[in-house]
């Protein structure tokens, strides 16, 4: 088993109509046991601007806490919040100065550019991006939410289409990997409001 698989995770972001959405799974594992069934893998950094994060679960953490420091230098010395593409480039660059010793976790990170254009993008633990237009994965169901993603997915879907699509393709997904499940956590953003849902699992 790789060292990524080892608490299991399931993160997904879904772009929409001047909108975007992002879901992880609630599991916490150690291996096949359960540890705890409401574990955060997404993370607000402003209200434009969100980071999911999958692999183990202390690098989570961890990564997690460096990158709201470097957010908050930011704003000190630029007095703004920080560009969705601006952010991605600063969570490559710190997994990258970290190559040889890595952070063991894929971040996906999702936000809402200059004339409200979403913006999605993850990249593997050293950092290296892939953009997308549609939606990115990561996490040990991420080939099963490759499938249902593919199959679900729409351009320009409304907030509550999106909502329902990206839950759907959780759900679905978490429900064919062991590592991953107990439900999720959705974070649909839109310029004017944010909306958290939590999903129940088959199991609750």
């Amino acid at each position: 088993m790789s060292i990524f698989e080892y608490n299991g995770s399931a993160v997904v972001a879904m772009v929409g109509k001047n909108c975007f959405a992002i879901a992880s799974d609630r599991r916490l594992g150690v291996q096949l046991q359960t540890i705890a069934t409401d574990f955060k893998r997404i993370s607000k950094i402003h209200d434009r601007l969100f980071i999911g994060l999958s692999g183990l679960a202390t690098d989570v953490q961890t990564l997690y806490q460096r990158l709201v420091f470097r957010h908050k230098l930011y704003q000190l010395r630029e007095e703004r919040d920080m560009k969705p593409e601006t952010f991605a480039s600063l969570v490559s660059a710190i997994l990258y100065e970290k190559r040889f010793g890595p952070y063991l976790c894929q971040p996906v990170i999702a936000g809402l550019g200059e004339d409200d254009k979403p913006f999605i993008c993850t990249m593997d633990s050293i950092g290296a991006k892939e953009l997308a237009k549609d939606f990115v994965v990561s996490g040990t169901a991420s080939e099963s939410l490759y499938g249902a993603c593919e199959a679900m997915y729409k351009p320009d879907m409304e907030a509550e289409e999106l909502f329902e699509t990206i839950s759907q393709a959780l759900l679905s997904s978490v429900d064919r990997d062991c590592l991953s499940g107990w439900g999720g956590h959705v974070y649909v953003v839109t310029p004017n409001e944010i909306k958290e849902r939590i999903l129940k699992g088959r199991m609750d």
